[in-house]
C-alpha cells in the first residue's frame, strides 16, 4: 500500500532544497506551497515569472495535485493560458510518480520560449521598419546612377532608337512617303550635276533653222513713216 504522506513529505523537502529562494509554504494540511518560476534574461534584461501554487491531494502521486497562477509579470494571458494546459499535459504523463519538479520545469522552459519569440517578434518588427524606411528613402531620392546602371540604359536607348528608325522608314516606304531629297540624289548618281547641261547641248544640236525663212527679207513691206517703226541697230548687237 503506497504512503502519500511520506511521498509527499520527502518529495517536499527535496523541493525545498532545490528552489529555497522562491520556494514559500502556505498551509500544512492540505499541504500548499508556490513556486516561483522566472526566464532567462531576455533583450533589455527582461524577463518573465509566474507564481505557480501547489496543493496536494490526499492520494498524490496517483493523482494529479492541483494548481493554478496566482502570479504573473510580463506575461500575456494567451500565454498564462499556455501554461496552465502544459501543466495539464504534464501531469496526466507522470501520474504515479511525484512531479513537482517536473511541472516546474517544463514552466521555466516554456517561459524562456517564450522570450525566444517576443524576442524574434521584435527583431522582426525591427526589420519590418527598417525595410519601410528604407522604401520611402528610396521613393524620395529615386534610383542611384552608376556608371554600369548607365551604359546599361544607354545600350537599351540605342536599340530602341534603331528600331524606331527602321520601322519609320518601313512605314513611309509603305505610304509612298519615302521621298528622296536632292541631296540624297546627288548622294546616289554624282552624274546628276552634268546631266542638266549635256541635256541642254543635245537639245540645241538638236535644233534645225530653216534658213529659207530668212531670204526673202527684202521683200517685206516695212513703213519706216509709222511713228511705231523703230529699225533694228546692228550695231548696238554687235557690241
Amino acid at each position: 500500500m503506497t504512503d502519500y504522506v511520506e511521498e509527499q513529505r520527502n518529495e517536499l523537502e527535496a523541493i525545498e532544497s532545490i528552489y529555497p529562494d522562491s520556494f514559500t509554504v502556505l498551509s500544512e494540511d492540505p499541504t500548499s506551497f508556490t513556486i516561483t518560476v522566472t526566464s532567462d534574461a531576455g533583450e533589455n534584461d527582461e524577463t518573465l515569472e509566474v507564481t505557480l501554487k501547489f496543493t496536494y491531494v490526499e492520494k498524490y502521486p496517483d493523482e494529479p495535485p492541483l494548481w493554478e497562477v496566482p502570479y504573473q509579470e510580463n506575461l500575456e494571458d494567451a500565454d498564462k493560458e499556455d501554461i496552465l494546459v502544459l501543466l495539464k499535459q504534464q501531469a496526466e504523463e507522470n501520474l504515479g510518480m511525484v512531479m513537482i519538479f517536473t511541472l516546474v520545469t517544463a514552466v521555466q522552459e516554456k517561459l524562456n520560449e517564450i522570450v525566444d519569440q517576443i524576442k524574434s517578434r521584435r527583431e522582426e518588427e525591427k526589420k519590418r521598419k527598417e525595410k519601410e524606411a528604407e522604401e520611402e528613402e528610396k521613393a524620395f531620392q529615386g534610383t542611384v546612377v552608376t556608371i554600369e546602371s548607365f551604359l546599361s540604359w544607354k545600350a537599351q536607348f540605342e536599340r530602341e532608337m534603331v528600331e524606331l528608325k527602321r520601322k519609320k522608314q518601313k512605314e513611309d516606304e509603305q505610304s509612298g512617303k519615302n521621298k528622296l531629297t536632292g541631296k540624297q540624289l546627288f548622294e546616289r548618281d554624282h552624274n546628276l550635276d552634268t546631266s542638266d547641261i549635256q541635256f541642254l547641248e543635245d537639245a540645241a544640236n538638236s535644233v534645225e533653222v530653216d534658213e529659207s525663212l530668212f531670204q526673202d527679207m527684202d521683200d517685206l513691206d516695212l513703213d519706216e513713216d509709222d511713228p511705231d517703226f523703230e529699225p533694228l541697230d546692228l550695231d548696238s548687237d554687235e557690241d
